[in-house]
């Protein structure tokens, strides 16, 4: 959930700088072409003696006024970074705006290219990311794309040896499954960052913002009551920020990498960044777009991928749940991008927990303008307050037994009240 209709503003015009009234001109930034599928693929961690496996997928949205619109979703898998075998990054970035796709193609680029450039990364993790993710977002302005009303969110984790750094920005979303008995959680890894979080409305609320939904912008409801409940039920029309004097830039997220104009308005760069240290219980990690969890819950989506041991089969099945989802409920869908990495063969990783035993909880390190703020987060519960929508049982945990023959992949369906094929993108 982005901008005003879908992921951009244009709605509303797109003005310069606000100090002077000229649009920058500048040329689109050049990007290779993305894959929609990848192959299985395995990366072994040998400091703790177990191997991630992975496979990622990425549908192009159907939007039918513009069908030529290209996908704006990007992502990024580098493994061995800094050549040490023990370093590997996933992540996923969620562009918007007119020039999103190519603002999600460079940040995808440089922040890890930050990371592996920085050699305190190792000795200070959270510092390293802290500092990629705002030297990419001054790049990104000082860059030839038009940022004013553009930008990505994106959603990341650093696997260094048995521990997972997840930095977010935006509300797309990483989640872990974890083992306890014979039932599969879901546990959030990062917190969706939106208007609807009381801590973030009245951090822009003091920048500036004015945070109403687009039926109080147009005057269809009063802009003096500052409570939208949650998002199952405000999906529709949620919060947005606005400039104190203009109809503008509407974005439903309160962090982004970009978005120059938003960002005098308080969306910043400072990602959020969680810690966790795996144990034998942690079974697989999700990294996702918001085009996966618009209509899907975090435990939907881990029940899903439970259900295959193959990842590639668990990301199709996913996406083309997500986008028949889009359709049965918009006219439209919104690009979808899902990364899933299975942890195989971790035993003990320095715990002591057993099998039926818990050992998960992480410790949540918040960051805002460059400060980290430590506090405790509960034990993981079957239901979350940051899930969108689920339209699956919410009182049935996963119980599946998972084959070891892979099953036939889920073709992501096509939109057929507008009869186009079901094409993937290669």
């Amino acid at each position: 959930m982005g901008c005003v209709h879908g992921k951009c503003c244009t709605r509303y015009p797109s003005s310069s700088d606000g100090d002077s009234g000229r649009r920058r001109e500048k040329r689109p930034y050049k990007c290779k072409h993305i894959l929609t599928q990848r192959s299985l693929e395995l990366v072994p961690v040998p400091s703790h003696n177990f191997t991630l496996q992975f496979s990622v997928l990425t549908q192009h949205g159907y939007y039918p006024d513009t069908v030529e619109r290209e996908n704006q979703d990007s992502f990024c898998i580098k493994t061995q970074l800094q050549g040490n075998p023990d370093i590997h990054f996933f992540g996923v970035f969620d562009g918007h705006g007119q020039y999103g796709a190519e603002c999600s193609n460079f940040v995808k680029d440089r922040l890890v290219e930050r990371l592996a450039n920085d050699t305190t990364l190792l000795d200070d993790p959270l510092k390293a990311y802290n500092s990629a993710f705002l030297a990419t977002n001054s790049e990104l302005h000082d860059s030839e794309i038009d940022d004013t009303m553009s930008g990505t969110t994106a959603i990341t984790v650093l696997v260094v040896g048995d521990t997972l750094y997840v930095a977010n920005v935006g509300d797309s979303r990483a989640v872990i499954a974890v083992k306890d008995g014979d039932r599969i959680l879901a546990e959030d890894l990062s917190e969706d960052q939106t208007p609807f979080r009381k801590d973030e409305y009245e951090r822009v609320k003091l920048c500036g913002a004015r945070v109403l939904s687009v039926d109080q912008v147009e005057g269809l409801k009063d802009p003096n009551i500052q409570n939208w409940g949650d998002e199952f039920s405000q999906g529709g029309d949620p919060p947005r920020l606005w400039v104190p004097d203009g109809m503008y830039p509407g974005t439903a997220f309160t962090r982004s990498v970009g978005d120059s104009t938003a960002e005098k308005i308080g969306v910043i760069a400072v990602p959020e960044i969680s810690v966790v240290r795996l144990t034998r219980n942690h079974l697989f990690f999700v990294v996702a777009s918001d085009g996966v969890f618009e209509f899907l819950s975090s435990r939907t989506v881990v029940n899903m991928a439970a259900e295959y041991a193959d990842p590639r089969d668990a990301c199709a099945a996913i996406a083309g749940e997500s986008y028949k989802l889009w359709l049965d409920n918009e006219n439209r869908t919104d690009d979808i991008t899902i990364i899933i990495v299975q942890i195989k063969g971790l035993s003990n990783s320095g715990a002591s927990a057993t099998d039926n035993e818990l050992d998960c909880g992480p410790m949540l390190m918040k960051s805002i303008k460059g400060s980290f703020d430590t506090s405790s987060v509960s034990e993981p519960e079957e239901t979350y307050g940051s899930v969108r929508t689920d339209l699956y049982d919410t009182q049935q945990s996963c119980q599946h037994s998972v084959s070891m023959n892979r099953s036939a992949a889920i073709v992501v369906p096509s939109p057929m009240m507008h009869q186009r094929p079901s094409q993937l993108d290669v």
